[in-house]
């Protein structure tokens, strides 16, 4: 039986949907002001795993992911380009579609964008307002008053003295207390904006995810999640305006993603180790990125680094060479085998992505061996476990490519020539047959020079590049 680590009670616990066979899961997506970076790739790339598998498992699927599109950045890099915010809105969620398909991450079964939600929120802000939970202050914002909500504090483990220690009221804020904070900002009539009960403005940023979320799967669901650095203030914030406001419990568990490190420091612009998707993705092939997100369990923090990126590059060689010369689209599916069996158990356990690759790894070396072992059938079982290895990988969003296309692929930047290979080799196969073999061994050297791995066998030679990691 699945289970999940539930931030709400920092335990491990049995997952039981509310409607058995469904899960309803909402993740907070992006600010949609600039383009999504490696942090966010995480987040991305994680939630994404944990959605597949649980379509594999044979649940029902209601995946939200939210767009915020409307915020105090968004309209700080507005003005500072001198455009529209909707039109720079635009053009990065389109550039973040392009950089999640370019990473095999699948569209969510709803992307709700705040703008769209605007009533929605009114609407939640009014219960609110009406029930005592909210107040409006002199200069038209609405506040959420945080003494009101009792369990405050729950999730990020932190209490009143902590919250009061940590809070401040910035200038302009006409706050009761330093802890509430804004579900509606009023806004001049230059402005961009919406008409409210409470004047012309726009939504606060934590008010957003609690509207869309219970719009798009109901007051109470399965599963909210996101990045750990969104526990407080906004996860924090969405469990008490959310329940406050419908009375009901708001999510049941609580999934958060560590973050990215990079060469071990925290990531930052100032730091200069900041990098885009787009960054990334032109120097390493998509799929070495994703291999490196998903080879980190979700909650554990990740080091990005070239090395990293090495050595997951050399990994991913290897299972794809377990893939080679094998027709996996006619072969018999291997059903209930104890590879899957251990790959089941590995995700079971909240989503143990380490050690389901550690089961792929064992798949990918009983495929070489059967494939070298000489029996009479050695061929079609072979093929039979190379088609679960591409099938179990799928589940991870890894080994949908072709084997020979991404063993004959180096770096972006490598410089690697295909055909120029593809001509060595046949000039090296050309003077093995004339016996020419200081010339062959010249060849080779120079292959070998270019990372480039040549194999003899009996049907001729072939070549792949030699990624350089540490073996797994």
């Amino acid at each position: 039986m699945l289970t999940i680590y539930n931030t709400l009670t920092r335990k491990k616990e049995k997952f039981q949907p509310i409607d058995a066979g469904k899960v309803r899961m909402y993740v907070c997506g992006l600010t949609t002001y600039d383009y999504a970076h490696i942090g966010h790739a995480r987040m991305l790339v994680a939630f994404d795993v944990i959605q597949r598998y649980l379509r594999y498992s044979g649940l029902d699927v209601e995946y939200v992911r939210n767009i915020t599109d409307i915020d105090d950045k968004i309209l700080k890099r507005a003005s500072e380009n001198g455009e529209y915010f909707a039109d720079l809105t635009e053009r990065f969620i389109a550039a973040t579609h392009e950089d999640e398909a370019s990473l095999f991450i699948q569209r969510p079964d709803q992307e709700p964008r705040a703008t769209a939600h605007i009533a929605d929120i009114v609407a939640m802000i009014e219960r609110l307002v009406e029930q005592d939970y909210a107040y409006r202050a002199e200069n038209g914002d609405v506040y959420f008053s945080v003494k009101q909500f009792k369990n405050y504090g729950h999730l990020s483990n932190k209490n009143v003295e902590e919250l009061l220690a940590g809070a401040r009221i910035d200038i302009g804020e006409l706050k009761r207390d330093p802890r509430d904070f804004a579900l509606w900002k009023s806004a001049s009539d230059e402005d961009v904006g919406w008409d409210s009960p409470w004047g012309y403005g726009r939504p606060g940023w934590h008010i957003e995810c609690s509207a869309m979320s219970t719009c798009c799967l109901g007051d109470t669901f399965d599963i909210h999640g996101g990045g750990s650095d969104l526990m407080f203030p906004h996860h924090e914030n969405e469990i008490a305006q959310s329940e406050a406001a419908t009375g009901q419990s708001f999510a049941r568990y609580w999934m958060h993603n560590g973050p990215v490190r990079v060469d071990n420091e925290k990531m930052s612009k100032s730091l200069g180790n900041f990098f885009t998707i787009r960054d990334v993705l032109k120097k390493y092939p998509a799929e070495v990125i994703r291999y490196l997100l998903v080879s980190s369990h979700y909650r554990s923090p990740i080091n990005y680094s070239d090395q990293g990126l090495d050595q997951a590059a050399a990994a991913l060689g290897r299972l794809y060479t377990a893939l080679r010369d094998h027709d996996v689209t006619s072969a018999k599916d291997l059903a209930n085998s104890r590879f899957e069996k251990a790959f089941q158990a590995a995700m079971d356990d909240d989503f143990n992505t380490p050690e389901a690759m550690s089961a792929l790894f064992d798949l990918a070396r009983e495929c070489n061996r059967v494939a070298k072992s000489g029996e009479a059938d050695a061929e079609q079982r072979a093929a039979q476990l190379a088609r679960l290895l591409v099938r179990l990988g799928g589940v991870l969003g890894l080994l949908q490519g072709d084997a020979e296309t991404f063993l004959q692929s180096g770096s972006a930047d490598a410089g690697i020539d295909a055909d120029a290979i593809d001509a060595l080799v046949a000039q090296r196969r050309q003077a093995r047959a004339d016996k020419n073999w200081a010339l062959a061994d010249e060849i080779r050297d120079k292959l070998t020079a270019m990372d480039v791995v040549v194999e003899d066998g009996a049907d001729g030679s072939r070549w792949r590049i030699e990624r350089h990691g540490s073996d797994k």
